[in-house]
């Protein structure tokens, strides 16, 4: 196995959002590209990430997967700079990667055994779809954290709002105009903690694509020409004592 990317900063920064949520992960490599499925240790989030064959310059592989301790390879692919490329290439068990500038830098990182069997994102049914400004979703998030520690995803016939409310409370409204909206009227509660971790994946791009419905999953979209990460995270669902 042995692939190229001439440009990857984008796998730098995908690889350190994920390593907030998981330690651990599989990395598959086959005719496709290079893609990962993982569930944090709390049953409450889960990632999926891919980038396709066609990202890369170089890409000779059979069917890989790869066990590998994100920390250790999030610290290596920092040290890539603006102009850099990245070749990975399985050599027994390690994954070595050279690092191209002016000078080749090489490191090999040990590869691990993960039990369990690999995950896969379920397919589930949402009644709402919308499509927004990630930078006017960031700020909305970012606001609710102000006063609370979850917010709820809205929507009524105004329109989408985020809202979040405690002793405090902040809410921000977007009509049809501000975003793509194709929903019914439907609400569900999220955890910030995790919102918040999601909203490094989404400043990747200019549009951010929610799902959601009625105390259900919500699914969060971020996709660049070539690259796609997707978030789900558990409702939190509160009891009435």
């Amino acid at each position: 196995m042995l692939v190229k990317l001439d440009d990857p900063s984008l796998l730098s920064k995908v690889i350190d959002i994920i390593s907030e949520l998981v330690t651990e992960v599989k990395i598959k490599i086959n005719e496709f590209g290079m893609s990962l499925t993982a569930i944090d240790p709390a049953n409450v989030a889960m990632v999926k990430f891919r980038i396709p064959k066609s990202a890369f310059s170089q890409f000779e592989t059979g069917n890989e997967v790869l066990g590998i301790n994100l920390d250790s390879l999030k610290r290596i692919l920092k040290r890539c700079g603006n102009g850099t490329s990245l070749i990975l290439e399985k050599k027994e068990n390690f994954l070595n990667i050279q690092i191209q500038d002016r000078i080749k830098r090489n490191f090999s990182l040990n590869l691990i055994e993960i039990e369990g069997q690999e995950k896969e994102m379920p397919n589930l049914e949402y009644s709402a779809k919308v499509e927004m400004s990630s930078p006017d979703l960031i700020s909305a998030i970012e606001d609710c954290m102000v006063v609370s520690d979850a917010c709820s995803f809205i929507i009524d016939s105004a329109g989408f709002a985020i809202e979040s409310k405690g002793i405090n409370s902040a809410r921000s409204e977007f009509s049809r105009d501000e975003a793509t909206i194709e929903a019914e009227n439907c609400k569900s509660k999220y955890s910030l903690e995790y919102l918040q971790k999601f909203m490094k994946g989404a400043k990747l791009c200019n549009k951010t694509v929610l799902h959601f419905a009625n105390d259900h999953p919500l699914k969060i979209d971020v996709k660049t020409e070539h690259m796609e990460l997707n978030f789900l995270l558990a409702p939190r669902v509160e009891t009435e004592d």
